[in-house]
C-alpha cells in the first residue's frame, strides 16, 4: 500500500517537473548536486605518482588522480585464479533488459577520449600504467587529435570558399568518411603527427592487408579498434563539416581558422549534451530525465578543474556488455573477426550501422559474462589496479556512502557469485576494486550495479558540466555563432545527428541506447 502511494506521488512529481520548465530546472539541479555530492570534490589529495600527498601529485597531470590513497591489500589471489569469475560459459549470454549495443559503443568512444592510460609494452615497463596521456577533458580528441600538431594534420586547412573550417575527408560512393591512413601499407607523410592505431603491427601482417588499407586517419589511436567506434567518429566528422558549411554560409567573411574553431566548439557541446541527455539518462535509475543545464555547475562547490582518476579509468571497462556475435549489414560476425575491420562499416554505410547497433541487445554487466575475445583484458585491468595499489572494493563502498560489506552475501544476492568470491578471497575486505564493481547485483532500472552507477554518475557530471565551453562567461551565442547556438539547442540524442548526416531517410527506424521494449519498473 505504502509503495503504491509512493509511486503514485513520484509519478505525479515527474509529470509536473516535465510540464513546468522552472520546476524541472529545480529538480534537475537538486538531482545533479545530490549525485555529485556523494564523494569528495576535486582536487584530490593523491595521484598515482606517489603513495602520499606531494606537490607532484597535486600538479602533474601526466599521472592519474585517485579518489582514495594507495592501500596494498593482503589476501588477494593470483590473477589466473580470477579468470573463471569473468569467463562467459558456452551457450546464450546473460542479456541486459535495458541496453542496445549502441550503449557500449557510445561508452567506448566517450571514454577513449579521456581515459588514456599509457600503454605497457612489456613486463619491464608496467609502471607506465600509473601514467596517462589524457587531456582530462571531453574534448573529442578521437576526432580532433590530442594536440595542435595532430589537429593540423587532420584539418583541410583551406581558405577557399566552400572549404573553410573543414576536416579532411573522402567520399566513398555517396558517403563521407575520414581519409585512409596508409598508402600501400605505409602511413602517409601528411599524417606523421598522428599516433599509430593500437594493434598496428598486427595489421601489417600479409593476411590483414585489406584491413590495413581501410584504417582511417583519425585523432585517436583507439578509433580503429572496432568498426562501431569508427562509426561514431565518422558521424562526428560529418557533423563538423556540415556545421562548418553552415557557419561559412552565415559568415562569408570568416577565415578558415575561425570557421574551424567555431564548428569544433559546437560539436563538443553537442556531444556533451548527448552524454547527459541520452547516455546518462540511460544509466540513471530515476524516472526523471536529467538535462544538460550548464548553469547547475556555475556556482557549485564541485566546479573544479578536471583530472581523470585511476579508479575512473578502471570502472569503465564494460567488456561484459559486448556479445560474442555482432551483426553488420544483415550478417552476423564473431566478435574477434570484427575488430579493426572498417569494411563492415563502409559496406553498409553509416545509417545502417547505427540501425544495426540499435537493433541488437547488449549483454549484461556482471561476472561470468565476458566474451573469450576480451577475457585477458579483464585480468590486465585487475593487475593495473594492483600496480597502483587501489584500495579494496569495500573501502570504495564506504567512500560512496554505501555500507561496508561484512559478508560476500552483502556484495551479491546471487549464490553463484557468493560461492565464486568465497573460493578465491579470504573475506570481503580483500576483494579487488575491479572485481567488486562487477560482482554486485545490478540496480533496478539501470544497466549497472550500485557502486559502479554512483561512481560513473559522480564523474560524468563533474567532468562533463565543468567543461570550459559550458562555463558561465563562455556558454553563449558569441562563442558558437547564432547558427551554432540554434544547432546546439536542437541536439539531444544520436538520432538527431544521424538524421542530419546521412542521405538514407531514417523513417521510423530506431536509433537509441535504450531498447524500445524496455519499460520503467516502478
Amino acid at each position: 500500500m505504502l509503495k503504491s502511494l509512493r509511486n503514485t506521488i513520484l509519478r505525479a512529481l515527474v509529470r509536473l517537473a516535465e510540464s513546468w520548465p522552472w520546476l524541472g530546472a529545480v529538480v534537475n539541479r537538486f538531482f545533479i548536486n545530490r549525485i555529485v555530492g556523494i564523494v569528495r570534490t576535486r582536487p584530490h589529495p593523491w595521484s598515482t605518482v606517489h603513495d602520499y600527498t606531494s606537490w607532484t601529485a597535486l600538479t602533474d597531470q601526466t599521472f592519474s588522480a585517485r579518489h582514495l590513497p594507495a592501500i596494498p591489500t593482503p589476501g588477494q589471489p593470483e590473477l589466473d585464479a580470477l579468470r573463471p569469475l569473468f569467463q562467459r560459459p558456452p551457450g546464450p549470454a546473460d542479456m541486459c533488459p535495458k541496453s542496445t549495443l549502441l550503449f557500449p559503443t557510445f561508452a567506448q568512444y566517450l571514454t577513449d577520449g579521456f581515459i588514456r592510460t599509457r600503454m605497457s609494452q612489456s613486463e619491464a615497463d608496467l609502471q607506465n600504467l600509473r601514467q596517462t596521456t589524457s587531456n582530462h577533458q571531453i574534448d573529442l580528441c578521437p576526432l580532433y587529435g590530442l594536440n595542435a600538431a595532430q589537429t593540423r594534420a587532420l584539418r583541410l586547412g583551406s581558405d577557399q570558399p566552400g572549404q573553410r573550417g573543414r576536416l579532411k575527408s573522402q567520399m566513398i560512393g555517396n558517403e563521407e568518411y575520414s581519409p585512409f591512413l596508409c598508402d600501400n601499407g605505409i602511413p602517409k607523410p601528411e599524417f606523421a603527427a598522428l599516433d599509430l592505431p593500437l594493434g598496428f603491427d598486427g595489421l601489417r601482417k600479409p593476411e590483414n592487408a585489406e584491413r590495413l588499407a581501410h584504417v582511417f586517419a583519425v585523432g585517436g589511436d583507439r578509433v580503429n579498434t572496432a568498426p562501431q567506434v569508427a562509426m561514431l567518429n565518422t558521424l562526428l566528422l560529418r557533423e563538423h563539416n556540415r556545421l562548418a558549411a553552415g557557419i561559412e554560409a552565415a559568415h562569408p567573411g570568416w577565415d578558415d581558422e575561425r570557421v574551424f574553431q567555431t564548428a569544433r566548439n559546437i560539436v563538443i557541446v553537442e556531444f556533451i549534451k548527448i552524454v547527459v541527455e541520452e547516455y546518462i539518462n540511460h544509466i540513471a535509475p530515476t524516472p526523471f530525465r536529467l538535462r544538460a543545464d550548464p548553469s547547475v555547475a556555475w556556482k557549485a562547490a564541485w566546479n573544479k578543474p578536471n583530472w581523470i582518476t585511476a579508479e575512473f579509468s578502471l570502472l569503465y571497462r564494460w567488456h561484459a556488455l559486448i556479445p560474442d556475435q555482432i551483426t553488420w549489414n544483415g550478417t552476423s560476425h564473431p566478435l574477434a573477426a570484427t575488430l579493426r575491420d572498417n569494411r563492415l562499416l563502409i559496406d553498409g554505410g553509416l545509417a545502417r550501422g547505427f540501425l544495426d547497433m540499435s537493433a541488437q541487445g547488449a549483454c549484461a554487466i556482471g561476472l561470468f559474462n565476458t566474451s573469450a575475445a576480451l577475457l585477458d583484458v579483464e585480468l590486465r585491468s585487475i593487475r593495473q589496479g594492483r600496480i597502483v595499489a587501489l584500495a579494496p572494493y569495500a573501502d570504495y563502498c564506504v567512500y560512496a556512502g554505501m555500507p561496508r560489506p561484512q559478508r560476500f552475501e552483502d556484495i551479491s544476492g546471487n549464490p553463484r557469485v557468493v560461492e565464486a568470491l568465497a573460493a578465491v578471497y579470504p573475506g570481503p575486505d580483500a576483494v579487488d576494486f575491479y572485481v567488486g564493481l562487477f560482482a554486485e547485483d545490478r540496480v533496478a532500472n539501470s544497466p549497472l550495479p550500485g557502486l559502479l552507477t554512483r561512481m560513473v554518475a559522480v564523474d560524468a557530471f563533474s567532468q562533463a558540466l565543468t567543461n570550459p565551453l559550458l562555463s558561465e562567461h563562455v556558454f553563449n551565442p558569441a562563442t558558437f555563432s547564432a547558427y551554432g547556438w540554434q544547432e546546439i539547442a536542437k541536439t539531444h540524442n544520436l538520432r538527431d545527428l544521424v538524421a542530419r548526416n546521412t542521405a538514407r531517410p531514417l523513417g521510423d527506424g530506431f536509433i537509441g541506447m535504450t531498447r524500445p521494449d524496455w519499460r520503467y519498473v516502478w
